[in-house]
């Protein structure tokens, strides 16, 4: 007697509708990994009631994609994912219903109607403020000087292939040292401890990184690593970082990212169908 494969019981709804998301870690959810957070959202994306579509197939999946997800215990006011609708839903409706079923501290920002799929590459560049407690503005000034005259800078990151040597120099559009506020605190009610007069004084020296996205990727450590390389610049307390945008570098400037939703509200307000 011949065996056939089992099929599915059924196909699954189409995606009717597709909408992209910006949303925050902040305070203690920095430390959130990227698999922690796919579970919240998909945990949350059930208490909402939100009408997800999902893969077809034996091992069925919510048509769920993350577009470069922030390192685990960096913080972001800038991560981007889309979602799959099988019923039209008011993108601000959903924002707001995702918001509510996340904890506080991940914080559903922005929803744009997806238009086109150049989503991607419209994520070529990050800027990130990197403070550095007990660190001075000169000791700063300095290295970043030093790590800018260099031509190359090679740096190792553990992976889960080994160590890699990679170039932190070249991705760097620009760095410098800023007194650029925090925006958002540390999401618990914090801001951007400031040098005060006085003893027990703590100097926080702020970097202001743009770097574009490359394969390897060069990450905010990576930078720091670079610049202990070259001017031995050691912060005795780590690092708060945070990425402030992502997208893409707007052509003759160093520093000015485009925002990737502006072309998906663009052409919403336009009525142009979504694809």
């Amino acid at each position: 007697m011949s065996r056939t494969k089992p099929r599915p019981e059924r196909e699954q709804e189409p995606v009717v509708e597709r909408v992209r998301i910006r949303y925050a870690k902040r305070g203690r959810l920095k430390f959130t990994s990227h698999r922690d957070f796919a579970r919240a959202l998909e945990r949350a994306v059930r208490r909402a009631d939100v009408p997800i579509a999902f893969s077809s197939g034996f091992s069925p999946h919510p048509k769920i994609s993350y577009a470069s997800a922030a390192p685990t215990g960096v913080a972001s006011e800038a991560e981007y994912l889309e979602i799959g609708l099988r019923a039209r839903m008011e993108p601000d409706a959903l924002r707001a219903a995702l918001d509510a079923a996340l904890p506080p501290g991940l914080d559903v920002l922005e929803a744009v109607e997806a238009h086109g799929s150049d989503f991607a590459d419209r994520m070529t560049a990050s800027q990130w403020r990197i403070e550095l407690p007990s660190v001075t503005d000169e000791q700063a000034t300095e290295a970043v000087a030093a790590f800018l005259a260099a031509t190359e800078v090679s740096v190792e990151r553990l992976t889960k292939s080994g160590r890699r040597t990679m170039d932190a120099r070249s991705p760097v559009v620009l760095l410098a040292v800023t007194d650029r506020a925090d925006p958002a605190g540390d999401g618990v009610g914090n801001t951007t401890p400031q040098p005060v007069s006085g003893i027990g004084a703590m100097p926080c020296a702020i970097l202001d990184l743009v770097v574009r996205h490359v394969t390897p990727s060069v990450r905010p450590d990576d930078v720091l690593t670079g610049l202990g390389v070259v001017a031995a610049l050691a912060p005795p307390v780590p690092p708060r970082v945070t990425r402030l945008a992502q997208g893409s570098l707007r052509p003759g400037t160093r520093d000015e990212i485009v925002d990737p939703l502006a072309a998906d509200r663009d052409r919403t307000v336009t009525g142009t169908p979504s694809p």
